[in-house]
């Protein structure tokens, strides 16, 4: 069976209501028994309950559209730790940690996010000057010159 990515698209949106939840990505493969893996996200971040939820109201969905015999596995998660970030609203929560960027120029970046702006994110660049860090001051860094953006994990 084959299943129309945006129809499931169309489907997650409905499901997600009631939530202050986004999708970050949503996949459909084309194998024998499909599967359908949705990453969702917010602004505070996303527990197991909340997926539970929405992986239940969209399975129900998925049923009601393509009927009750059809096959295909579903997969509801969150970004991991070591996800990039991919949609300017994951930034929020992520206000004080230290950040990994890659920028379309080339150039890379590690620093602490001190801020988000509807355009960018205040990053304080973190130099390494010999066998010392050295802090820059906080620059606007525009979304549209990330390339990519980790948080770094810290064990301290």
């Amino acid at each position: 069976m084959n299943f129309d990515q945006n129809r499931i698209a169309e489907m997650l949106q409905d499901s997600l209501t009631g939530f202050e939840l986004f999708v970050v990505d949503l996949s459909v493969s084309d194998a024998v028994r499909p599967k359908i893996t949705v990453t969702l996200d917010s602004e505070q971040g996303l527990g197991i309950d909340e997926c539970a939820q929405v992986s239940r109201r969209l399975a129900r969905r998925i049923d009601e559209t393509y009927g009750e015999d059809a096959t295909y596995s579903l997969e509801v998660t969150s970004p991991g730790a070591d996800q990039p970030l991919s949609d300017p609203r994951q930034y929020t929560r992520h206000v004080g940690r230290t950040f990994s960027l890659k920028l379309k120029d080339g150039t890379e970046k590690t620093g602490k996010l001190e801020a988000t702006e509807p355009d960018g994110i205040q990053l304080a660049e973190i130099v390494k000057e010999k066998s010392k860090q050295k802090t820059l001051p906080t620059v606007l860094v525009p979304f549209t010159d990330i390339e990519e953006a980790r948080v770094v994990i810290s064990f301290k």
